[in-house]
């Protein structure tokens, strides 16, 4: 990953972090486009989703154009369409001038369809899923769209065992991947995971894939929760109706779990992580929060625990990923639980998330349908 002293510049399109390293000029601009049109799904403002006709990106200096093939529907997609614009930018970015309208998908996989000068180890037909976290600030376009074109050191290659629909997966498990990651699971026996959605099921397949025993899940919805058992799961509990914390204790001897993964975003979430650990237990922060939750400093301190944060992945990320699909290590299949046309984006995309919510997990748009 790039040195922490540069510059992060959060966003929503192709990248959600877009990366300008401190001594890069301060003039940016997308390349040059065809004639040729193309559809996109753009953000216009809240509930504000529509299929623009827009110009045809062309390939340039160190791109790669790519025709996307499937493209997820990210929790934080949902937050903006509900109460953004929260991180799309309304006026001119200082730096990249992107503003509203943007085009959404940051989790997608396509096919090479072009390959720009000075790329090399890439090729046209290269099936690949984008990288989208880390990015020179050369392009505003997201992949929910017919066509795009990205730094070419951002697609990565898919083998023939992963295809393309699981490659649209790939972008929210290295998440969970890195939020493991920056977890002590090694020495973890037990684990507890609050939130049954997409990171949060996401979390439970990685931790199962890199030997955890005991996988904890809350979550409110009984679809979730039999996905977290179909993905790995060993217990399951309803924080509605269960004392998710007494449950998590009978099941470690009264100790707590060792690391917990806060993925639901709401208070309550983050204080049955906080109190669902044991004594100098940690953890993970992996969620998006509207509002600011309350910590509980004196419980902290007093039980010596540790809270950290897990934003997005790092370099490697990714084809740690791939190859853990490849081997079987991780199947994240069961996760796609609709799949649409791009015309059915809101209605059956967006739309279909906040209204049924307990029923859905990822929802991809096959771009060719």
């Amino acid at each position: 990953m790039a040195h922490f002293s540069d510059t992060y510049i959060l966003r929503q399109s192709t990248t959600s972090f877009i990366h300008i390293p401190q001594d890069t000029p301060s003039s940016y601009s997308c390349p040059s486009h065809l004639n040729s049109i193309m559809r996109a799904v753009r953000f216009h403002g809240r509930r504000d989703i529509r299929i623009d006709q827009i110009d045809e990106p062309v390939c340039g200096e160190g791109q790669v154009k790519i025709r996307p093939a499937f493209v997820g529907i990210c929790g934080s997609d949902l937050h903006e369409y509900l109460s953004g614009p929260i991180v799309i930018p309304t006026t001119p970015h200082a730096l990249t001038g992107a503003q509203l309208p943007v085009t959404l998908g940051h989790e997608f996989s396509g096919t090479i369809e072009e390959v720009g000068q000075g790329v090399t180890g890439l090729k046209v037909g290269d099936r690949v899923a984008v990288r989208p976290n880390l990015s020179d600030g050369t392009c505003n376009s997201g992949g929910l769209s017919d066509h795009v074109s990205v730094p070419a050191k951002h697609a990565i290659v898919l083998p023939e065992s992963v295809p393309l629909d699981l490659g649209a997966l790939i972008e929210p498990l290295t998440v969970a991947w890195h939020a493991v990651a920056r977890s002590p699971h090694g020495t973890a026996q037990t684990a507890l995971v609050v939130g049954g959605g997409p990171i949060g099921l996401a979390v439970v397949q990685v931790l199962k894939a890199r030997g955890l025993q005991t996988v904890i899940v809350a979550e409110v919805s009984s679809h979730r929760r039999e996905y977290a058992l179909t993905l790995g799961a060993t217990h399951v509990f309803n924080p509605l109706t269960d004392d998710v914390v007494k449950e998590v204790r009978a099941l470690t001897n009264d100790a707590g779990a060792d690391i917990s993964f806060e993925c639901s975003g709401v208070q309550a979430g983050f204080d049955t992580a906080m109190n669902g650990i044991r004594v100098r237990g940690t953890t993970t922060i992996v969620s998006l929060w509207e509002k600011k939750p309350v910590i509980d400093a004196f419980d902290v301190v007093s039980y010596e625990k540790h809270v950290i944060g897990a934003a997005i992945c790092e370099d490697g990320d990714f084809e740690a990923v791939i190859a853990a699909i490849a081997e079987g290590k991780l199947n994240p299949r069961p996760m796609i639980t609709s799949m649409i046309a791009m015309e059915e984006v809101e209605e059956k995309g967006f739309k279909a998330l906040v209204d049924e919510k307990d029923k859905h997990v990822k929802i991809l748009i096959d771009i060719a349908a």
